[in-house]
Parts: C-alpha cells; structure tokens; sequence
C-alpha cells in the first residue's frame, strides 16, 4: 500500500506541478507607486536593532522590484569569489555593500542634518518637489539622476547615399 501511495502521490506532482509562490515582499514592492529616496539621496539607517543604526551614506542603487536600498559604506559584509583557474583568476574576499530594506533609512534634511520624513508640495510654476517633514526644506532632486547610467552609444555610421535624392529612389522591385 505504501508503494502505491508513493506513485499516486509522483503521478500528481509530474501532473499538476506546483505553482511558483510570489514572495510577499516582491507582492508589497509592487503596491508601490511613489518613492521618496533616490539614487544619489544621502540617508540615515534609522531602524534601532540594525548593527550600522545612526550611519549615514549615499544610495547607489535602487531595487524598486524588492523595495531595497544599497547604501554606501553601510551594510558591508565580506563576499567570497571563487577561483576560476581556467581563466587564471584567484579566489579572494572582497567587501561589498549589500541592500537593506527602504523602511529602515530615512532621507537626510539638507537644513538640519538629520533625518526626517518626506512630503511632497507644488509649487507655483507647477512642479512637484520634495519637502522636508521637520524644517519644511525643499530636498533637491540628486544630480547624478541628469547623467544616465549606461552611456548612449556614439557609434557613427557613414550613409551609402550622400545627395538627398538618392535617398527617394526606388530600388526593389518585386
């Protein structure tokens, strides 16, 4: 009886396998439509059981699919490498950032220098900026936002017509 409620019990997961669960997390991260911290923002760890809790830093990466942060020279944590003797490259540790959560670090007040909530405001040219919830600051967008992050390919190609009325003539006939 055993054996055969093994094989019913394979029959059914090759049959009907199962479905892939959507973490809660990604399920929560995806609710979001605003974000208040950006690349580039200068925050504070604000969630008091965190080890690095009171540091401040520059966010360098934003997982918006995870509601995640990447903070620099906070969260650093050794990451091994293998080796890979194939291409001669050695084992070795290095130590790198990794991402904490969004709800534990508030932006920085550019007044007060400390942290603080995020509101938003329009203003009389009809732009929309981010206000400080404790000294009322507008917190400027960072500049690193107006550079891209991969750069625009600046390949030229040479044209194989050079007057304007080659370009117009028909060349395939069916």
């Amino acid at each position: 009886m055993a054996t055969r409620a093994k094989v019913m019990k394979h029959l059914m997961q090759t049959a009907f396998p199962k479905r892939k669960e959507i973490k809660p997390q990604i399920r929560e991260a995806a609710k979001k439509t605003k974000w208040n911290i950006l690349r580039g923002d200068t925050v504070q760890v604000v969630e008091r059981k965190h080890p690095e809790y009171g540091k401040q830093g520059i966010v360098t990466l934003v997982d918006r699919k995870r509601d995640r942060v990447v903070v620099e020279g906070v969260n650093t944590a050794p990451k091994h490498i293998k080796p890979n003797p194939d291409q001669g490259r050695l084992g070795r540790t290095v130590v790198r950032e990794r991402s904490m959560h969004y709800s534990n670090v508030n932006l920085v007040d550019p007044v007060t220098g400390l942290p603080t909530r995020v509101g938003r405001k329009m203003l009389e040219d009809g732009s929309k900026v981010r206000v400080a919830k404790k000294s009322g600051a507008i917190i400027p967008r960072p500049e690193i936002l107006l550079k891209r992050r991969r750069p625009q390919s600046m390949a030229v190609t040479d044209s194989c017509t050079s007057d304007a009325d080659a370009v117009w003539e028909v060349t395939y006939q069916p």
